[in-house]
């Protein structure tokens, strides 16, 4: 596909976190032009009536989703709840079978269709599709990525563990078994829609976990790091925590090392692979990264140290949840999909402080 003019953008579930940074970043896109914006519940009213910060520009009135045509847009993203988007995607490629998709829900991140029975609760209502959607975690599945039709947008806990981790899992560095993955989330992890739970008093000055050994995001790391273990299953030990923050995923993943490997030699291999990466910056050694310094950025930094058990090492990477963990990803994986500059719309520094 080669555009010469502006690439038609279509983004569903505007309302919500991600879809209004959705519209945040595409503002800055040198190729993009958004098409449409559907949001059911606020269908009829501008985006600037939902948010406010967004008010400067020129964007379309929201519609309800039936109202869409799907041949308006090149790209689709979707940002729906979970279990709602398979149906939706498979009107899309019916209707706009050119159409490229980025789903940024949990619907097609999962291969195995009991995997996700089993963690969804229900059947997946398009098989045929989820047999040819693509994993976007783009620095590791880039080339899958460039000839995909449909990605399924991964999670923001799974890129910030899946990055630092797969790399060392491949090269045998570390044992994949018995790997801890103690994450942080900021509040906008949980979605917009109002819960009591998410109101300030519940979440201010205090952090909590939550679905503790039964989080969803558990089984795609798995899956992750099952590839990266050359097929043979893998099981991690995965409890996310939410905190007082808007914004931001911090993981700590505690590994055994294999043979006499060391703190250095992990370091040394994820900064040799990632070295050419724009978004994928190692620190250097001993050195913590903090969300902060990813926060509004597409950026993920990874921080790698000694444990004080032998033959043990410590992994601490941070993104931003809304960015590299959802919207800026998936406008890279659009990016690359289409033969765009990867970067492109991307290349925010982050705010500070």
């Amino acid at each position: 596909m080669s555009f010469t003019e502006k690439v038609k953008v279509g983004v569903l579930g505007a309302s919500g976190y991600t879809g209004a940074e959705l519209i945040r970043l595409l503002n800055l896109h040198p190729n993009a032009e958004i098409a449409f914006l559907t949001a059911n519940r606020f269908a009829g009213q501008r985006m600037a009536d939902v948010y406010p910060h967004l008010s400067h520009l020129d964007l379309p009135d929201l519609i309800a989703i039936e109202e869409a045509d799907w041949k308006q847009a090149d790209v689709i993203f979707c940002g729906l709840p979970h279990g709602t988007t398979q149906e939706t995607i498979k009107q899309v490629l019916s209707e706009a079978p050119e159409s490229k998709i980025v789903d940024l829900s949990a619907d097609f991140r999962l291969s195995d269709l009991d995997t996700y029975a089993e963690w969804y609760g229900h059947a997946h209502q398009a098989p045929e599709l989820q047999a040819e959607a693509v994993y976007g975690l783009t620095e590791i599945f880039r080339d899958a990525v460039a000839g995909a039709r449909l990605v399924g947008n991964p999670g923001c806990y799974t890129t910030a563990a899946q990055l630092p981790l797969i790399p060392l899992i491949e090269a045998g560095l570390i044992e994949a078994d018995g790997v801890i993955i103690d994450a942080k989330s900021g509040v906008t992890g949980a979605g917009r829609s109002e819960k009591q739970a998410n109101l300030h008093a519940e979440i201010s000055e205090g952090m909590h976990a939550y679905a503790v050994g039964t989080h969803r995001h558990a089984c795609e790391i798995e899956q992750g790091l099952t590839l990266a273990n050359g097929g043979k299953a893998v099981m991690t030990c995965f409890t996310p925590h939410l905190v007082p923050m808007n914004r931001g995923i911090l993981a700590t993943s505690y590994v055994k090392l294999t043979g006499a490997e060391s703190h250095e030699s992990l370091h040394a291999c994820l900064s040799e692979r990632y070295d050419s990466e724009p978004f994928v910056h190692v620190m250097s050694l001993g050195v913590a990264p903090a969300t902060r310094e990813v926060r509004g950025t597409n950026q993920c930094r990874i921080g790698v140290f000694a444990d004080r058990v032998p033959g043990r090492a410590i992994l601490v990477s941070v993104i931003d949840n809304l960015v590299k963990g959802a919207s800026g990803q998936a406008i890279q994986n659009m990016n690359v999909m289409l033969g765009l500059e990867e970067t492109a719309g991307l290349d925010q520094v982050a705010m500070f402080p």
